[in-house]
């Protein structure tokens, strides 16, 4: 399993609470946090780099709060990983200081493992990610045909 960013997972829970609420519906960090628990300043902090990236606008005023500037449609699980933690969140052997890169017999295939999952989380939506009645959207994306990814194209029997 994947190890999902804690920010990433409170942008989630966001996204996921105003779709259900309805596009022009406006929502406040503080509804977020006392419905999830979630901490406050931390919460407030990722819609605030949603609304500054363009997936949230928000309204000022008393009765402010968010709502959806951008569908989910039109967004990716990568596009929101990359925005929230600010740099690819894959690994890469060959940045980074690993002492065992020139012995290593694994690199190729993590490199090409990290290939496969990136075309996957840059073709989930998260209307299909957060969406309850969409499940078997999920179950089809490991069969799409990913290129360069032997893991992906081979031949089903």
């Amino acid at each position: 399993m994947i190890k999902i960013n804690r920010k990433v997972e409170y942008a989630l829970m966001v996204l996921k609470l105003m779709s259900d609420k309805g596009a022009q519906e406006l929502t406040t960090a503080r509804e977020v946090c006392d419905r999830y628990d979630t901490p406050f300043d931390t919460t407030a902090k990722v819609m605030q780099l949603m609304n500054s990236t363009g997936i949230l606008q928000s309204q000022k005023g008393v009765k402010g709060g968010y709502h959806l500037a951008r569908s989910l449609e039109k967004i990716t699980y990568f596009d929101l990983v990359e925005m929230i933690e600010g740099k690819s969140f894959m690994m890469d052997c060959h940045e980074g200081p690993c002492e065992l890169i020139h012995k290593c017999n694994i690199s190729q295939p993590i490199k090409r493992l990290n290939d496969y999952i990136i075309n996957i989380f840059s073709s989930l939506t998260l209307n299909e990610l957060l969406a309850e009645d969409n499940l078997l959207a999920l179950k089809t994306i490991p069969t799409r045909t990913v290129d360069n990814c032997p893991l992906v194209n081979k031949a089903n029997p």
